[in-house]
């Protein structure tokens, strides 16, 4: 998720940490360029171990999709385990589920540990359902999370009614161990225990290029240059043209929020009354959540170009409005819009670009929880673990076919998916 318009999170975040721009050269054991969750999280992870790292972020940590996004701490990946056993073979398709059912714990792991003041609350994330076809692969995935023994039960219509405080859906289920953040405050919370454990973080330093030298790497910025052994892209949607054909492997989607004033306290015991995050089995997804102060912040699929003004969000305004009729007449406060980075499978991927330069991509709308739990392993991987022990399949970059025509590509599934959610 890229920028696009002043956000909530903006308004209400935790104050920045200073991290200067590189205006001189130096070196490093690791050199990570994005300062997002994935390269703060490995930051902290390397620091922690020893290891010298240098963080190159082209604004300010967070100030990507990392500090831009709904703040929903979901557990797991996308897909069943039995379409990742069919897909990688049974070792690796499991070790990447299991993977996947701890990415939450991960997360709020790294923010009770480091003491991050972030608003978290792990008070459960819901999945509801909009047609009998999701209640069934809702039962098929309750099925297999429980047999794994994680907090997850199905919900029936009136039950998920009473935990949304809306009758829109048809049922669902919960995972008990999600939860929500403040996004930006979690970013920049990474960014200070990574600090804390001796990395060190250059804000208004984008990378320019990228070369090897002598067996080593060479990230060059406006005033000054990292030399390291290992580089690791975390750059996501923002990837730029250090390495083309890794953008050309993403598909960049916008997805827009609003936020509304405060509810009343009357309002706020009716709608989330237990404080859970939700996304549910839409094709044109919809999520939603309380934050701190009782705002209602409701995201989903935004317009091709980005947002351009305020109404660019009439969506997101109509969803408020079918979800919680109630709330029609409540002002909306903040608008904001992103790009989310879609890998074609919605799989995460680890590449090995070329011998000690490592990227890591494609959070498919997950990279709260996702993005907090590879830190540990890449961090593993850039000091020496075997590539192929990582959770994630290792892959050679593959660039989407046509990559020019993605906006053809993108409305024409937009359309599908609109005409899937309107048949049922």
């Amino acid at each position: 998720m890229e920028r696009g318009g002043a956000s909530l999170w903006q308004a209400t975040a935790e104050p920045a940490p200073a991290c200067p721009p590189l205006a001189r050269e130096v070196e490093a054991d690791v050199a990570i360029v994005g300062g997002g969750y994935t390269g703060l999280s490995t930051a902290l992870a390397l620091a922690a171990g020893g290891a010298s790292v240098v963080v190159l972020e082209a604004l300010e940590p967070g100030s990507g999709a990392s500090g831009r996004n709904g703040g929903q701490v979901i557990p797991g990946i996308r897909h069943f385990p039995d379409e990742l056993e069919h897909a990688f073979g049974p070792a690796l398709g499991r070790r990447l589920y299991e993977f996947g059912l701890g990415t939450a714990d991960a997360a709020f792991a790294l923010i009770q540990r480091h003491g991050i003041a972030c608003d978290a609350t792990r008070s459960g994330w819901l999945q509801p359902a909009d047609k009998p076809t999701s209640i069934e692969a809702s039962r098929r995935r309750v099925g297999q999370w429980q047999r794994m023994g994680h907090p997850v039960r199905l919900l029936e219509r009136d039950e998920m009614a009473a935990a949304l405080g809306s009758p829109a859906y048809l049922g669902g289920w919960v995972h008990e161990g999600g939860g929500t953040v403040q996004p930006l405050s979690y970013a920049r919370g990474l960014a200070r225990a990574a600090m804390a454990a001796g990395a060190r973080i250059h804000g208004r330093s984008p990378a320019l290029s990228l070369a090897p030298v002598r067996g080593r790497w060479r990230v060059a910025t406006p005033a000054g240059s990292v030399t390291a052994g290992r580089v690791l892209l975390a750059t996501n949607a923002l990837g730029g043209d250090l390495w083309p054909a890794l953008r050309r492997s993403l598909l960049p989607v916008w997805s827009f929020q609003v936020a509304t004033t405060p509810l009343s306290p009357a309002d706020r015991a009716r709608v989330l009354p237990g404080r859970h995050a939700a996304s549910d089995t839409r094709e044109v997804l919809r999520y939603f959540r309380l934050d701190r102060d009782g705002r209602l912040v409701i995201g989903g699929k935004g317009r091709l170009g980005g947002p351009r003004g305020p109404g660019s969000f009439g969506l997101q305004r109509r969803m408020v409005r079918r979800l919680y009729p109630w709330l029609a007449e409540q002002p909306i406060a903040h608008c904001w819009g992103g790009q989310v980075a879609i890998t074609p499978d919605r799989l995460p991927r680890v590449h090995e670009l070329a011998p000690g330069l490592l990227a890591a991509i494609g959070c498919n709308g997950k990279g709260v929880a996702l993005c907090s739990a590879l830190g540990a392993p890449l961090a593993e991987a850039l000091t020496g673990r075997p590539l192929g022990e990582l959770p994630l399949a290792l892959a050679p970059v593959r660039p989407i076919p046509f990559h020019a025509l993605r906006p053809f590509y993108i409305a024409a599934g937009s359309a599908w998916m609109k005409a899937k959610d309107w048949l049922g």
